[in-house]
Parts: C-alpha cells; structure tokens; sequence
C-alpha cells in the first residue's frame, strides 16, 4: 500500500510540521510507503523524515530543475527525478494507491484539485483525503459546498474528498472507501430554463 501525500515546501506554523513527521511515522508504522515530492524542506521533508525515522519506505518524485535549488532529500528509499512539474503529478499519481492532502499552498491545493478532478473524470476510483488541520481548509470546505449550491459540481463528487481532523479516522474511512459512479448528466442550456 502506498499513499502520496500533497504538502508543501513552507513549514507553515509549528504545528504544521509536528503533523507532517506524525502523518510520516503512523503511515511507516502501518506499512504503508509514502509518496510525496521529494523535497527536504518544509512539511515535505517533516513527512519523509518522520516516515523514515519509523522505519519506512519513502518513495520522493521531484523534478530535475528543482535540483539546482538542492532541495531534493538524500535520505529516501527510492528518488525519481523527472523534467517536469506534469510528469511529476502523473508519476506520483501511479505510484500512489490513495491520496492525502496536509495543509499548503498552492501546489498543494494544485495537486489535490487535479487529483480530485482525475476521479470526477473516471481516469482513477483512488480515495483522496484532506487532513483538516486545526480547520486550516474550513474556507476552502465552504467554497467546494458553494460550488455544489451554485451547480458546478455534482454531490457524488464532493462526496469523493474524504474531510476529516483526525487522521486515525480519516484513514479508516479511505479503507472503507467505496468509490463514486461517473455520472455525466447534460444540464440544461440557457434558453431552457424558466425565466
């Protein structure tokens, strides 16, 4: 079993990275490889170190540009360099068996979004969590819901994030995960609705 996590290369605060090296040892714990972008810096780092001070298996995916900045981790079970940014998401996506994103930028929400938009295509039935730290993607939650209310997306597919602030929990229910049915449904077109 593997999961790929999505984090960042900021360290955000202090608990951001206490979270990170704890999500890293309890998936080493598990036996369970983690996958994530092959930095040493920020929580990307925190995941690995934890993960690999447990005793893990930590496969890093970094493109080779990022190289040059000596970010790259020289302590992982295995390290891909790729050329690009694309062949990065794609690899890291093969690699995985599950998803899990942490607090981050937008790399992060960069990652979780095409993710999240591969399974709304019917292109993986992969489960994808999101740790929701101290309610750090509250406003991003309240967005997604909107997007739903506003009709750009369809209740199946919010249904395919799994949100939790526990990660036991949250791990739990990506075991039990059942994936959605691709449900294409034509919406109306403008003249058709009533006025």
């Amino acid at each position: 079993m593997r999961i790929a996590v999505f984090c960042g290369s900021s360290a955000g605060r202090v608990r951001h990275m206490e979270v990170a090296a704890d999500l890293g040892r309890v998936l080493a714990k598990r036996g369970v490889e983690v996958v994530y972008g092959g930095g040493r810096i920020g929580t990307m780092g925190a995941v690995a170190d934890g993960a690999l001070e447990a005793g893990g298996s930590v496969i890093g995916v970094i493109p080779e540009h990022m190289l040059a900045w000596e970010i790259a981790h020289d302590g992982l079970t295995e390290l891909h360099v790729v050329g690009t940014m694309h062949e990065r998401k794609s690899l890291m996506a093969d690699f995985a068996d599950a998803f899990i994103a942490l607090p981050g930028g937008a790399g992060t929400l960069d990652e979780l979004f095409e993710i999240w938009t591969w399974a709304q295509l019917d292109l993986h039935a992969k489960p994808i969590g999101l740790l929701n730290v101290d309610g750090y993607y509250d406003h991003l939650l309240a967005m997604v819901n909107n997007m739903v209310l506003e009709g750009f997306l369809k209740v199946p597919y919010r249904n395919m994030l799994l949100v939790d602030i526990d990660l036991d929990r949250l791990l739990k229910r990506m075991e039990r995960y059942e994936p959605q049915e691709y449900v294409w449904v034509e919406e109306p077109a403008l003249k058709d609705l009533p006025a």
